[in-house]
């Protein structure tokens, strides 16, 4: 080790403070980078384990396919799997104590379908030879007389819709039923004998709606011959986005309809590939802006530490250039430093990014499976790929951090270190202040900006920290915000669990279903459609385009609106109305008829499709609209009533959903609505919209409620899968918010701190010309505030604009309306004051004991 090497180690073992200061920023920078790269691949792996535990592992399916067509997938070099599954069809189960599940519903799967796909057994083995069979649960507590190692006698067909007999009709449509009456049944049957070896858990790919219970059974995929069609489940060997086009050439080659081919979308954009070109540009946009924010933290963190040193040690590097030091070793002896506390810190803040994501996941855990029910645990994935980048991403921040220090370092003159002419060069302009500022903050005031003025760099250093903070800050939060409001557009409307059609119920079924121990909330929903003129002045601006190149759209100068009107029950509108902040009283019918507008709706445009957010119509309060109804006969319009909008809201009732353009969402009183429909030819429908704490159970509970058949419709599953992701994208988000704040105020404390250490001979010649403690103190309360003045002067305009270019990324897909989040804002502005000022205080009462005498006989700290 050269003799400049060797200062440099007594230097920083002499400095211990500033040496473990900048250690411990490194850490904390190697820890976010490496933390952020475990979170967003512990993530995705826990997306695609629930995926393929809720719906099997395939990445492409090849419908309707013959033996032969099989085989040529198979033997495909991408193939490493291929999935074989057929439908037998349906049988009609006599001991079903459900109505709305009369049959027992037969598939078929080859070794690696049942290997692949979801099956939870409960007792027993799943198949392994044909003629063997699973049976769900529900299944083998209804009928008695089956038993594990028992026979099962089925007579399979297929379901005929009788009203629709070409309509295909599979497990993911329901029951037929018209006026209490099943107008479906099974045909083309042929008698089946299975030995039942296991009871499974009723599969996730059953809706709760379809009308067949799950039963599993074996294929031979090697004496498929003669068969009939089977559909193939593909799992490859590399996944990549060359799959899609790769797919279309294997059907071309075995003469498969291409329209047949399908791709398992969700388990592929969770392994990073996807045909969405929109989805992949918001996907590396929004990961592009990130890891700008992560790298831009973590170098300016680093560089405050090395800029300081380097300021600290400018003597120290002139005297070494007195006596012969070249510029290349003085640049080489910053470099050095940089090494040397990389070598201790990105080891330590890896492990450390690694630990606090472990421990992080032990909590999330916790929530998510008492909460949530997720079936599968956030585990900590870190492969060697993404420990290397960590790392070099850590190195490279380093180097990119002492870069310009070292540069500096190499340009020190000897004379001018020794005598420290360049850490202070001012002049009587320079130093200035304005007669204003004693008038508003007094002398101390006065003192206190003079310093920052005469001690510029140390001022623009710490000014360039808050600034950073303050952007890191407010970035994450609009990341966090931009990325929830994706997930929340991507999602469907359902804020219910069941859905419960009332056409031929009465009020007493209502209240024993809301009386019912799960239920936590009912709501009754009547709902009709009618029509409505717009004026071409107050069309919503896709509407306005459409017009603008095609006039005859417009009829008198107004285009015909669909509008949907839902009448809510007392305690409903009651419970609605106090959340949108309406008094009940105003949308109750009187002179006029008032009506609460949805003015916010979320549909699909363009190809590829996009996710827009836009408002319906430009409306406000106290405009009226009249609403026609259709004469079914002649055809014609009948003015039905004028509303009057009592108020706009985005806020949707449960139950409700919005369209798209050229489509309106009323909600008003049931009494509005019967005065509305007081036309013949207007059909209205009522449905009864409930959430409970167990679904499931609770539409048992209702089928068992009522004699005749019900329409309902439970779609807790799906939304609770939906409600899954979103919580998780928000756990990874504002996990990674408390992380930047965290690395802020630590590089706020540190520059502040660190600066304030090297004004020690400042301070104590102010006190030793007689600047009392309290003006003391006055004088550092001014500086934090011309400190987070002048950073959220800076900080907030770019934090604006960088706001502005995630919104931008995010519109390639989901198509909002870009908003300033003030209260973030708010909360960065207080934040500053705050930090700064607990910084100030903390590092001047470390020196408030110091004597002066020997203080100011120091020359290095």
């Amino acid at each position: 080790m050269n003799i400049i090497n060797q200062l440099t180690l007594r230097h920083l073992k002499q400095n211990r403070r500033r040496t473990l200061v900048t250690i411990f920023g490194t850490i904390i920078s190697a820890a976010m980078i490496t933390a952020v790269a475990t979170l967003i691949i512990s993530f995705i792996d826990l997306l695609e384990r629930q995926h393929i535990h809720d719906h099997g592992e395939w990445h492409v399916q090849y419908a309707d396919i013959q033996a032969h067509q099989a085989e040529a997938v198979r033997s495909d070099e991408a193939t490493d799997e291929l999935i074989l599954s057929r439908d037998r069809g349906y049988a009609v189960f006599e001991a079903s104590t459900n109505r709305y599940k009369p049959y027992v519903f037969v598939r078929e799967l080859n070794e690696s379908g049942l290997d692949r796909m979801p099956l939870s057994v409960q007792e027993g083995r799943l198949p392994e030879a044909p003629g063997e069979i699973v049976l769900s649960e529900e299944v083998m507590k209804a009928e008695e007389a089956y038993a594990i190692g028992g026979t099962a006698s089925f007579d399979v067909g297929r379901r005929v819709l009788l009203d629709e007999p070409d309509t295909p009709a599979d497990q993911e449509m329901g029951l037929h039923v018209v006026d209490d009456e099943r107008r479906e049944e099974i045909r083309g049957t042929r008698e089946e004998m299975y030995t039942i070896v296991g009871v499974i858990d009723r599969p996730l790919w059953e809706p709760s709606w379809s009308p067949g219970y799950t039963a599993v059974t074996y294929m031979d995929d090697n004496s498929l011959a003669g068969t009939g069609a089977v559909n193939g489940l593909v799992l490859l060997n590399d996944v990549d986005r060359s799959l899609y086009d790769h797919a279309y050439e294997v059907a071309d080659e075995a003469n498969i309809n291409p329209e047949t081919v399908s791709f398992n979308q969700e388990l592929l954009r969770f392994m990073g590939v996807s045909n969405n070109e929109n989805i992949q540009t918001t996907m590396y946009s929004l990961a592009a802006i990130i890891m700008g924010i992560i790298l831009f933290g973590s170098v300016a963190l680093i560089y405050n530490a090395f800029a300081i040193s380097v300021s600290e040690r400018a003597r120290h590097l002139g005297m070494l250039a007195s006596v012969g030091a070249t510029k290349k070793q003085k640049r080489n002896s910053v470099f050095f430093e940089g090494a040397v506390i990389g070598l201790i810190s990105i080891p330590i803040g890896v492990i450390s990014g690694i630990g606090g994501m472990a421990v992080t996941f032990w909590f999330v855990n916790r929530l998510l499976s008492e909460a949530l029910n997720v079936s599968v645990p956030l585990l900590v994935r870190v492969t060697p790929g993404m420990l290397l980048t960590a790392a070099g991403i850590s190195a490279l921040t380093i180097f990119i951090s002492t870069y310009l220090p070292a540069r500096k370092a190499s340009k020190i003159a000897a004379i001018d270190a020794i005598r420290q002419t360049n850490e202070v060069k001012l002049t009587t302009k320079q130093v200035r202040s304005s007669p204003l500022t004693r008038r508003l903050f007094g002398f101390e005031g006065e003192i206190g900006l003079k310093n920052m003025k005469r001690n510029k760099r140390k001022y623009r250093v710490t000014v360039f920290s808050l600034v950073v903070s303050i952007i890191l800050f407010l970035s994450v939060s609009s990341f966090t915000d931009a990325l929830t409001k994706s997930m929340t557009l991507s999602q469907e409307e359902l804020n219910y669990d069941i859905q419960v059609s009332l056409n031929d119920a009465d009020e007493d079924f209502t209240e024993a279903v809301t009386s019912l121990e799960e239920v936590t909330s009912a709501a009754v929903v009547n709902e009709t459609f009618y029509s409505a003129m717009v004026e071409e002045e107050h069309l919503a601006a896709p509407l306005q385009e459409q017009v603008s190149e095609a006039p005859d759209l417009l009829e008198d100068g107004r285009f015909p609106h669909f509008v949907n009107v839902y009448g809510l029950d007392e305690s409903s509108l009651a419970a609605y109305a106090e959340t949108i902040g309406v008094d009940v009283e105003a949308l109750a019918p009187g002179e006029d008829l008032p009506a609460v507008l949805i003015d916010t709706m979320v549909y699909e445009t363009g190809t590829p499709t996009r996710r827009v957010e836009a408002a319906p119509i430009q409306a406000s309060v106290g405009r009226t609209l009249e609403l026609y109804a259709e004469d079914m006969e002649t055809g014609d319009r009948l003015p039905a009533g004028e509303v009057t909008m009592a108020a706009l809201t985005g806020e949707l009732p449960t139950g409700v959903m919005t369209g798209g353009p050229g489509q309106l969402a009323l909600i008003v009183s049931e009494e509005v609505f019967e005065d509305l429909t007081v036309e013949e030819s207007v059909e209205t429908t009522s449905y009864l919209y409930v959430e409970s704490t167990d679904p499931e159970k609770t539409q048992e509970d209702i089928e068992a409620l009522s004699d005749s058949y019900l329409s309902i419709y439970n779609v807790h599953t799906s939304r609770e899968g939906q409600e899954q992701l979103v919580l998780l994208v928000q756990v990874f988000t504002y996990g990674f918010i408390a992380l930047i704040t965290l690395i802020s105020v630590a590089n706020i404390f540190n520059t502040i701190s660190t600066s304030i250490a090297l004004r020690k001979r400042e301070f104590a010649m102010l006190q030793s010309i007689g600047m009392t403690p309290a003006s003391f103190r006055k004088m550092i309360h001014y500086e934090s505030i011309f400190y987070g003045l002048k950073a959220l002067l800076y900080g907030l305009p770019v934090s604006i604009g960088i706001m502005y270019l995630i919104h931008q990324s995010v519109n390639t897909t989901f198509v909002y309306s870009f908003t300033l989040p003030w209260l973030s804002m708010l909360y960065a502005a207080a934040a500053v004051f705050a930090v700064v000022g607990a910084s100030m205080l903390y590092a001047t009462a470390k020196i408030k004991k110091e004597n002066i005498i020997d203080t100011l006989k120091q020359e290095n700290i």
